[in-house]
């Protein structure tokens, strides 16, 4: 059994910084991929920053030199350092993983996260 554990998120006002956690628990043979994605009310959840297969990087581009996503393949941990923060970037922030376990594909999702940025 897998399961993704998110903390951070919060209120915080534009210009500012704040930073997101995602641990992975249970037996992983291999990471495929991790990262974050976010979802605002009316729109489709979205691509915010990822680790490809390849261990690249995939920033959506409204993100691009203000997020900087992290990993620590030892403990399963990825992190979203979110600064110069808009109010756009208002969502719930949801941590991803797909991978390999016990021979078997999977994809995990955390629990979600709201970060609301004020004007």
């Amino acid at each position: 059994q897998v399961q993704l554990v998110q903390s951070g998120g919060g209120l915080v006002q534009a210009g500012g910084s704040l930073r997101l956690s995602c641990a992975a628990s249970g037996s992983i043979f291999r990471i495929n991929t991790m990262g974050w994605y976010r979802q605002s009310p009316g729109k489709q959840r979205e691509i915010v920053a990822v680790f490809t297969s390849g261990g690249d990087t995939n920033y959506a581009d409204s993100v691009k030199g203000r997020f900087t996503i992290s990993r620590t393949n030892a403990k399963n941990t990825v992190d979203l350092q979110m600064n110069s923060l808009k109010p756009e970037d208002t969502a719930v922030y949801y941590c991803n993983l797909r991978g390999i376990s016990g021979y078997k594909s999977l994809e995990v999702w955390g629990q979600g996260t709201l970060v609301t940025v004020s004007s």
